[in-house]
């Protein structure tokens, strides 16, 4: 693995290290971590590759790797969002498969050029929308998909955070300064950071697609010009209701990423900070406690676990099953619908799109097309 991103100060860029290398299929050997030559030499010490292989731009990797006999097979994107187009266009152009982080590009638009060029090449694009990795997750997908809670009626999503409570990038804060900038962040704020997650996750548990919304989005904190907040109703193909709300202005709130699922026999209820127990109800109104490493986990959940029940996973083996999906895609092996590639990509990208200007706008309901 090569990787474009994740120079000193990056909170992304290691976490992709960690998950890439936990099931010893992958090794990050090469990568262009800045766009300041030192920055990313200094990178390459901390991430522990040979010198030579910390290079100033995703260019000069590109060139050199492709000489070697020993080059790099596909590169992990973990740069801002409106870096992510030319590098996996770059990547693709140069024959080298792509693992990218969410979203899949700043705009529609650019998603759309994206997948023209993922087409063409017939090679392998994937995007990291971690919390699909979870176990309980495609356990969760699983029942439903088996009919386990009957046919779908209504699905809460909600992704609450605190964090940009203040507008803390005004003091500097590098991670606050790029997801508030529409240059680095592209036409979403909060709902093209952490609201593609919340909409992705609901089309993967619940089976179905998304066919309409209206959204309501705000800037609430003063001088902001992309949402922190935002508020979205959902109708799903097969005529189910939805609700999703994400927020990265709800003072006290962690990553408290949560999908609720209720059908006409059951529900399911899952949360991101109490990863391992998923709750099922019956329409008896009895109440089941499926826990992961256990026998009631399916066998989508118990392919994704990697300790006994009681033994607490957590987003980086979420993560990392992803990276070990990818690696099985890379040797023609694996399930090709458990990692997101660039169809859902550009799905997630109209989401946001279409949400950004119905909410402006004032729309009311409006079709998700892609």
């Amino acid at each position: 693995m090569g990787m474009v991103g994740g120079g000193p100060g990056a909170f992304i860029g290691p976490i992709h290290c960690l998950a890439a290398e936990m099931d010893r299929e992958i090794e990050l050997v090469a990568g262009a971590f800045s766009s300041d030559a030192g920055r990313s030499r200094a990178a390459g010490e901390t991430y522990r590759i040979d010198p030579s292989r910390a290079y100033p731009s995703l260019e000069a990797m590109i060139e050199a790797e492709s000489a070697r006999a020993d080059g790099i097979e596909f590169v992990a994107i973990v740069t801002p969002n409106h870096l992510h187009l030319p590098a996996a266009r770059a990547a693709l152009a140069a024959g080298l498969h792509v693992m990218s982080d969410k979203p899949a590009t700043a705009t529609l638009a650019e998603a759309r050029e994206l997948k023209a060029a993922v087409d063409t090449s017939g090679l392998h694009y994937r995007l990291t929308y971690t919390y699909t990795g979870y176990p309980l997750v495609r356990h969760a997908r699983e029942l439903i998909a088996g009919g386990e809670i009957g046919a779908v009626r209504k699905l809460v999503v909600e992704y609450p955070q605190g964090w940009l409570a203040q507008p803390i990038e005004q003091e500097g804060s590098k991670q606050a300064g790029w997801r508030v900038d529409p240059a680095q962040a592209g036409l979403g704020g909060c709902i093209g950071d952490i609201g593609v997650h919340a909409f992705n996750l609901a089309e993967f548990v619940a089976g179905q697609p998304v066919t309409e919304l209206l959204a309501d989005l705000a800037a609430v904190v003063p001088g902001r010009r992309l949402d922190d907040d935002c508020s979205v109703l959902l109708r799903f193909a097969n005529g189910a209701r939805g609700v999703l709300l994400a927020s990265q202005i709800s003072v006290g709130e962690l990553n408290g990423l949560r999908i609720r699922v209720y059908g006409e026999r059951g529900g399911l209820d899952w949360r991101q900070e109490e990863p391992n127990s998923l709750t099922l109800h019956r329409l008896d109104g009895g109440t089941e406690l499926v826990r992961t490493g256990t026998a009631a986990v399916g066998p989508l959940g118990t392919a994704a676990t990697r300790t006994p029940g009681g033994h607490p996973e957590g987003y980086l083996e979420a993560f990392a099953n992803l990276y070990r999906d990818f690696a099985a895609l890379l040797r023609g092996e694996g399930e090709a619908a458990l990692v997101p590639g660039i169809d859902l990509g550009l799905r997630s990208m109209a989401f946001v799109d279409t949400a950004v200007a119905a909410s402006r706008d004032g729309s009311g309901w409006v079709s998700l097309t892609v």
